[in-house]
């Protein structure tokens, strides 16, 4: 089962020519999740093939590098004929104003725009298979994050243990790993826990956004497969990061290294780096053990499994 994670637009508030404003795509086994969309991003899923069809967008705060192509965005959808409603995701006190940006230009959607607000630590979205919650984050306008957590798998399926248990093979075997008692060829019930291992854990993907680092963030990316984290500026700005309420690459380094994560994507790069954004790579490096990368705008992510080697 698929998560990708494309990274439609890794610059900060200014665009520069080879990074856009804040968008991040997610493809999880065909559904299709925006967060946020800043100015370029429909372009950016022409570019980078990802296509239109979102089924949610989730805004962190509306500040304009995160939200200016909403209004371009619906307009291309419905342009493109689109009927299917779309619904966004946002912080509490900014659905009018969300509201307002999307008819800003004069034009009334060909489809329903649903605008729902979620406070931190609600779910935003409970699918098939896992649930996209927010959690609060520290920036200079009312913000926050999102996780993705996928539910616990079934465990591993013993074949051979069913087949010496007298179990024929065919749908039994799926009901067993479903968690289902079945009967064997001998009469005998065979239960779920004598042939399924225990539970295996889901993914986590998490999305801060703009933020100071703060504990919150640490317990919400516990473990998770994928912490992508605001790393505006490298160490000669930290007063800057702490003036703007951004965070450094070091301190994005040292949220993951303390939550435990996999892997660390470092966004909204700062257009002061557009020469070389590599010190906030090495400083955040020099801070977290795990697999950290700077993805460029395009750069795409499987994320595995936790037990994917095993």
């Amino acid at each position: 089962m698929s998560l990708r994670v494309t990274f439609l637009g890794t610059g900060g508030a200014v665009p520069t020519t080879e990074r856009a404003p804040s968008a991040l795509f997610v493809n999880r086994e065909g559904d299709r999740l925006l967060f946020d969309c800043g100015e370029g991003t429909q372009r950016g899923m022409m570019r980078y093939g990802t296509g239109f069809g979102i089924d949610h967008l989730f805004v962190s705060h509306l500040h304009g590098d995160h939200v200016l192509g909403i209004p371009g965005l619906v307009q291309t959808l419905g342009f493109n004929d689109r009927a299917e409603p779309l619904t966004i995701h946002c912080p509490p006190g900014t659905a009018d104003d969300l509201h307002e940006l999307v008819h800003a230009v004069g034009h009334d959607p060909a489809f329903h725009v649903r605008i729902e607000p979620v406070a931190p630590g609600e779910v935003a979205l409970d699918a098939d298979g896992y649930a996209v919650r927010a959690f609060e984050t520290t920036h200079r306008t009312k913000s926050q994050g999102y996780v993705l957590d996928e539910a616990d798998r079934p465990g591993r399926f013993d074949r051979p243990k069913a087949e010496e248990l007298g179990v024929p093979v065919g749908p039994k075997f799926g009901r067993l790993h479903a968690g289902e008692p079945v009967e064997a060829e001998d009469g005998t019930v065979v239960e779920p826990e004598q042939v399924v291992g225990p539970a295996r854990p889901g993914r986590k993907l998490v999305y801060t956004a703009d933020t100071r680092p703060r504990q919150r963030t640490v317990e919400v990316a516990e473990n998770a497969d994928l912490l992508v984290h605001d790393a505006t500026f490298a160490d000669d700005m930290a007063d800057r990061a702490r003036d703007t309420a951004h965070s450094t690459g070091r301190e994005a380094g040292e949220i993951a290294a303390r939550a435990d994560a996999k892997r660390l994507a470092l966004v909204h790069v700062s257009s002061r780096y557009a020469g070389d954004a590599s010190p906030i790579l090495r400083e955040a490096r020099a801070a977290f053990d795990g697999e950290c990368l700077l993805p460029d705008d395009g750069t795409l992510v499987d994320v595995p499994f936790p037990d994917a080697e095993e």
